[in-house]
């Protein structure tokens, strides 16, 4: 048996109290419009199978024989059982077929529409571009909360207004491209908000951390600290460098501690009277030298430190007297202490049977204790008495010969010019010692310390022309100055006031020969001093790529 499908015509659905299809068939179709029979496939265990021919369809008719159906018949079509057979017809299922077996009778199935895919809505879509046209990487998803929308000052597609009518937009004018830039003024509690971090952040700071993440900040820092397995023997080093830099300052501290204390007073009153009165800086005698120290170990650390040598240009014989002129001052003159004033470098052994004393000022030698540390390393006044009176005396025959005398000719003023990479000699208006060396007949030998002035930094005369001012009016007054100095330090290779670890070279000269006069003529004077410089100049043209390639200017005399 058959089982007829329900009318499609609007007037037959009518009759029979059914509702209409679609409103499209309720107003269009025709009234007698035929109704299409879907054909009944045909089983093997029925032998009536009975179909209806194609060409009764009630529907148009493409050419491919397809049929078409309307979108709202679709829609309305009941779902299709999820255990219902289907039958594969030219690639597609064909629902229509469809048969169901009850108590051994197949009994054909109503026609069975398909499920259309629902249509999505359209999704909401949110770019921005700022002074960049570029193409940017999309994002991966839009905005659907709400919350978010307002948290950003998104809004949805029906209530959005235009951009130049956002709130929020302070500003907006347009670039040389013709793109459209805004300003975005900050919400009300952006410096709250800022407060608070700052707050978070300072408190984070005060908490006690692992060790290693308090160290991390060390490697950021822009002081660099030495590290804790530097060799034992450039930590002492260090500490021979640290006791001659802290020598005038700790020993004088020494003493008035000592002042401090009553039960010491006996000793240090009559010290005190003894250093006022005393002459022993200047008499020549050298009576207080101690070549034990001279050539103790600890010097060579010292030297050691930088490092520090010692080159010789010609042999001197021990039968002349000697004035050595070393340039430049530097801050503290650790080259001349180094060559002049110890054993550490052999002097002894470059120079035989010469006797070299490094002078000082004479206001040296009128502080306690440290006037005892000086006279024990062989140091005397640099007055002219005193220079005559070391020069004539002693040596073989007792007039002196086989003495020298070290004199750092720039001084103070010229330590205000000492600077890295620099080498500026205060030299022209300096013609005391070589009528010094007239007077005593000793021959002229210049000293060309290289790497001097790279040991410190200092404040720069010219972007601090009232501190240079200053100073010199200090070193008018006084005799000395102070230089506003720093290096590194102990423990750390950037701040201190200890010598940075840089190379001294200290380069002897050839000696220009002298004539000894009572009272030295000024065309003589003249005649030296201009030899003097051109040996300078020599030696810095053959020795300056050698020692000084880092140098910024070349050898200049200023005064």
């Amino acid at each position: 048996m058959s089982l007829n499908p329900e009318p499609a015509a609007p007037e037959e659905r009518q009759a029979l109290s059914l509702a209409p299809k679609s409103y499209a068939e309720a107003t269009e179709a025709p009234a007698d419009s035929q109704i299409y029979h879907p054909p009944a496939k045909e089983n093997s265990g029925a032998p009536e199978a009975t179909a209806r021919s194609l060409n009764e369809s009630s529907g148009p008719q493409h050419e491919n024989g397809d049929h078409e159906k309307s979108f709202a018949e679709a829609l309305e079509a009941p779902p299709l059982p999820l255990d219902a057979p289907t039958t594969h017809i030219n690639g597609l299922d064909n629902l229509n077929g469809l048969t169901e077996r009850s108590n051994g009778v197949q009994q054909p199935t109503k026609r069975a529409k398909p499920t259309p895919a629902p249509i999505e809505p359209e999704k909401e879509q949110y770019e921005g571009s700022g002074q960049d046209d570029s193409p940017k990487s999309p994002t991966r998803k839009g905005h659907k909360r709400h919350s978010s929308l307002k948290s950003n000052g998104s809004v949805s597609t029906s209530s959005r207004p235009s951009s130049r009518s956002q709130h929020h937009i302070y500003h907006e004018h347009k670039n040389g491209n013709g793109g459209l830039l805004a300003s975005i003024k900050p919400s009300e509690d952006y410096d709250r908000q800022l407060l608070v971090a700052k707050k978070e952040k300072s408190a984070k700071k005060g908490e006690l951390v692992h060790g290693r993440q308090a160290g991390a900040g060390w490697a950021a820092s822009k002081i660099r600290y030495a590290p804790l397995n530097v060799p034992i023997q450039r930590r002492l080093q260090t500490l021979a460098v640290l006791m001659h830099t802290l020598s005038v300052a700790g020993l004088l501290a020494i003493f008035f501690f000592a002042c401090g204390i009553p039960l010491l007073w006996p000793i240090v009153l009559p010290y005190s009277l003894y250093v006022l009165f005393s002459h022993a800086g200047t008499d020549g005698k050298l009576s207080h030298r101690s070549e034990r120290w001279r050539r103790s170990k600890v010097w060579s650390l010292f030297a050691s430190y930088y490092p520090a040598r010692l080159h010789r240009s010609a042999e001197l014989p021990p039968t002349r007297k000697y004035l050595f002129g070393y340039h430049p001052h530097g801050i503290i003159s650790h080259g001349a202490w180094a060559a002049f004033a110890t054993e550490a470098l052999g002097f002894s052994q470059l120079f035989p049977g010469i006797t070299n004393t490094l002078l000082t000022l004479d206001s040296n030698f009128r502080i306690p204790l440290y006037r005892e540390y000086a006279l024990r390393m062989g140091l005397a006044s640099v007055s002219r008495e005193s220079c005559e009176a070391v020069l004539t005396q002693g040596g073989p025959n007792g007039e002196g010969m086989g003495r020298a005398i070290t004199i750092v000719i720039g001084g103070a003023r010229e330590s205000l010019d000492a600077r890295p990479g620099t080498f500026r000699l205060v030299l022209k208006c300096r013609k005391g010692f070589v009528k010094i060396a007239v007077r005593t007949g000793a021959d002229l030998v210049p000293v060309l310390a290289f790497g001097e002035n790279d040991l410190y930094d200092q404040v720069d005369a010219k972007t601090h022309p009232w501190v240079h001012k200053l100073q010199l009016l200090v070193k008018k007054i006084m005799g000395f100055t102070v230089p506003l100095f720093h290096a590194r330090g102990i423990f750390n290779y950037d701040v201190g006031m200890m010598p940075y670890r840089r190379p001294l070279n200290v380069v002897v000269g050839h000696p220009i020969k002298v004539m000894q006069q009572e009272q030295p003529d000024r065309d003589y004077v003249e005649s030296l001093h201009t030899q003097y410089v051109e040996e300078l100049e020599r030696m810095w043209n053959e020795w300056r790529d050698t020692f000084a390639p880092a140098r910024i200017e070349e050898l200049k005399i200023v005064e």
